[in-house]
């Protein structure tokens, strides 16, 4: 009898989600450090990400971080799919070890903060972990989540490094050029997987219609 070929995987859908505005975004590296939660501008955008994202009507599993405002941005999406939130560690903040809650005025003077922006293969936060170690962890992740949802479309509520990573690693771009990547709060970074590679379908969205997200 014939051997018959395994049918490859259906695509899936990565939706990656940036976590609403705090009010410490644009001023502090808050990193892992407990206890931050999403300012009024932050829950708004939150709830815009869930009406956009409720609208395709196709969402079959939402997975956020840890980290509070995370969770809190992941809320209203998982309302407005009908799922429940999922926590994985793997899509946590980058460690950034000493450098948690420092202010990014005081940061940016450091001769470090250089290497961060134009080397950041280079670099690992003091007592913390490195931008290739965060970029491995945060692909692996999704690759396992890709994994359990053949043919589907899920969302991952994430932050703004960890997902310029995983949309550099899509790109095939290098990591010392993630930087070049914008990710604002609350933003939509769409990534189609299929068995013969990643298709980018928006990066960065914050207004557009999601159904419109097919590759060309």
């Amino acid at each position: 009898m014939p051997r018959t070929k395994p049918k490859p995987a259906a695509p899936t859908v990565v939706l990656l989600v940036r976590h609403g505005q705090t009010p410490t975004t644009g001023k502090v590296l808050p990193g892992r450090a407990k206890g931050l939660f999403l300012g009024d501008t932050g829950i708004a955008q939150a709830e815009r990400a869930g009406a956009r994202i409720g609208a395709l009507n196709k969402v079959s599993a939402v997975y956020a971080s840890p980290m509070e405002r995370t969770q809190q941005t992941a809320a209203p999406i998982a309302k407005a799919s009908g799922c429940r939130i999922r926590t994985r560690a793997g899509l946590n903040e980058c460690d950034f070890g000493e450098w948690t809650g420092r202010k990014l005025s005081d940061l940016r003077k450091l001769a470090e903060w250089s290497t961060v922006q134009r080397y950041p293969t280079g670099f690992r936060f003091p007592k913390g972990e490195s931008f290739p170690e965060m970029q491995a962890r945060i692909t692996s992740t999704i690759t396992d989540l890709v994994a359990a949802h053949p043919g589907e479309t899920i969302v991952a509520v994430s932050h703004a490094d960890t997902i310029k990573a995983a949309v550099a690693h899509a790109l095939g771009t290098h990591l010392d050029q993630f930087q070049r990547i914008v990710v604002s709060p609350c933003s939509i970074s769409a990534v189609l997987y299929t068995p013969t590679g990643p298709v980018v379908l928006a990066v960065n969205s914050t207004g557009d219609d999601l159904t419109s997200l097919v590759p060309s």
